[in-house]
């Protein structure tokens, strides 16, 4: 596993915790508003080693509450089944952040209590993958980490990115109909800066306005627990 970089002190990532975030470098899609464009390209500007990760783990006890391992997206790596392990053998709860593009590894770490928290995004209506994320990207496979998701006993959150085309008050109408129950859906802002693909948005803003974005918000809290912007 390649470990691209760490924030060592985060008081967002992981909710209710101090955590610490690890970035695994690599990516099998390329969304043109990823704000991680060098893990996404597994070319991280630094480098990691996986002793020097523990040793600061161990020095943060009493301080951090939790790890976060990001990305890239860390269930393509063979090796995070240990790497989530060991992060639980120092003493610290496992955020997952992913993409739902592996669901059998998603659910190998939930079933080995190996993650304690997961937060999946889902890009766009599940259908559309193929189109607008990566081609021949199986829906299946989203919906199926999203069903594994919310049918385990541990917390999580389902993330949508607010940029177009990817989104819409019809997409988010349908993404929040797949996800009808779950406890939390965060609608994220998109930011339009340090991105993978700076020309994608160059003709037009992409972003949503704070009115539109209220918008997608009432059209999701119907079927969600709780629905927020962040």
């Amino acid at each position: 596993m390649i470990f691209g970089g760490i924030q060592k002190n985060s008081l967002i990532d992981y909710p209710g915790k101090i955590s610490c975030v690890l970035f695994i470098s690599g990516c099998n899609f390329a969304c043109p508003y990823c704000h991680n464009p060098e893990l996404a390209k597994n070319n991280p500007s630094v480098f990691l080693k996986e002793i020097e990760i523990y040793a600061f783990l161990e020095s943060r006890k009493g301080f951090l509450d939790g790890v976060v391992i990001s990305g890239g997206e860390p269930t393509l790596c063979d090796d995070i089944e240990s790497v989530c392990r060991k992060i639980k053998a120092v003493g610290y709860p496992v955020k997952l952040d992913t993409n739902g593009s592996r669901p059998s590894v998603v659910k190998n770490l939930i079933d080995k209590g190996l993650v304690d928290y997961i937060a999946m995004d889902i890009k766009t209506d599940p259908a559309l993958y193929s189109f607008f994320v990566k081609y021949g990207c199986e829906s299946a496979d989203i919906l199926s980490s999203i069903k594994t998701i919310m049918n385990s006993p541990i917390d999580y959150e389902f993330r949508t990115t607010c940029v177009r085309p990817f989104i819409s008050q019809p997409v988010i109408g349908k993404i929040s109909g797949i996800i009808k129950g779950a406890g939390l859906y965060v609608l994220q802002r998109f930011q339009n800066k340090n991105v993978l693909d700076p020309d994608f948005f160059a003709a037009e803003d992409c972003g949503f306005s704070d009115q539109e974005l209220l918008e997608l918000q009432t059209a999701a809290e119907p079927f969600v627990g709780k629905c927020i912007i962040r």
